[in-house]
């Protein structure tokens, strides 16, 4: 299991407990834990209905894909270190890291 703190648009702050086994990407935990979410292509990485910032972690989750990148600028707010939780796999590099849910899109 890794550990990773989940700050909402109202910056309130929780854990949030996901197992690495499965294969889950950072969206499909967030949304698994009823987080507002829209993520409206299903992680294809074609919407950034799934935006967020990763606030402490960033260098150990790796660099955005040019894809990802595309998406990215193409939104309102743009941060040096958001992501789209959709291309984020759940795995060790994901320990203790902190992620603010960013994004208009939100439900």
């Amino acid at each position: 299991m890794v550990k990773f703190t989940v700050e909402d648009q109202d910056g309130n702050r929780q854990e949030v407990e996901a197992p690495m086994d499965m294969g889950l990407s950072l969206m499909e935990v967030l949304k698994a834990s009823d987080y507002p979410i829209l993520a409206t292509c299903g992680g294809m990485a074609l919407c950034a209905t799934c935006h967020v910032e990763i606030l402490d972690g960033p260098d150990e989750l790796g660099e955005a894909t040019d894809v990802e990148l595309d998406q990215l600028e193409n939104l309102p707010e743009y941060y040096p270190t958001s992501r789209l939780s959709c291309q984020i796999r759940i795995s060790d590099q994901l320990d203790g890291a902190v992620i603010k849910l960013r994004g208009e899109d939100v439900v």
